[in-house]
């Protein structure tokens, strides 16, 4: 169940795989939702996405707790660029909802992800210091993880294809 020197744990690859197909539902209800506005499939993944953001949320925040308390027991590494390649992730996936969240809330709206009221909205005009931030940065920032994404599913490859590289994928494979 736990990370070990060698390989990451079950808890571990359950949260990895499970958030990356969160990420691409994520990415493809976004995609939809720019290219073919007004359609049965944008209107069914645009209406997953606000719910999914805060699921991917939590499970981030649980990654992220599981990941400090196996420490001292991940694998290591294998550089600096890829020690921050995945900090620049894991910030990237905090940042991006908690900013749509503090916009929603700043809209007025209610928010009652998969039927469970989160907040009440309220009358009255928006709250600009909470909009104005994930109106200028939410997507922006999460074409930036995409990019980030990819840079590290290129990497990944790269490092199984080279024989002078470390094949990191079965570490996360299993």
């Amino acid at each position: 169940m736990r990370d070990n020197t060698e390989r990451y744990g079950q808890v571990s690859r359950f949260l990895h795989w499970g958030m990356a197909l969160l990420i691409l539902w994520q990415f493809l209800s976004a995609i939809a939702h720019t290219l073919i506005k007004d359609t049965p499939l944008e209107s069914f993944l645009w209406g997953t996405h606000k719910p999914m953001g805060l699921l991917l949320l939590v499970l981030v925040v649980i990654r992220a707790l599981w990941a400090l308390s196996n420490l001292a027991n991940r694998p290591a590494a294998i550089n600096k660029l890829a020690k921050l390649g995945h900090l620049g992730i894991y910030l990237l996936l905090l940042i991006i909802p908690s900013l749509a969240l503090l916009r929603q809330y700043g809209s007025g709206k209610p928010f009652e992800p998969f039927g469970v009221p989160l907040f009440a909205g309220f009358e009255g005009e928006e709250i600009n210091w909470m909009t104005a931030p994930a109106n200028l940065l939410h997507s922006w920032l999460g074409w930036l993880l995409l990019l980030t994404i990819i840079g590290h599913i290129a990497f990944v490859i790269h490092h199984r294809r080279r024989a002078d590289k470390t094949d990191v994928l079965p570490r996360m494979w299993g």
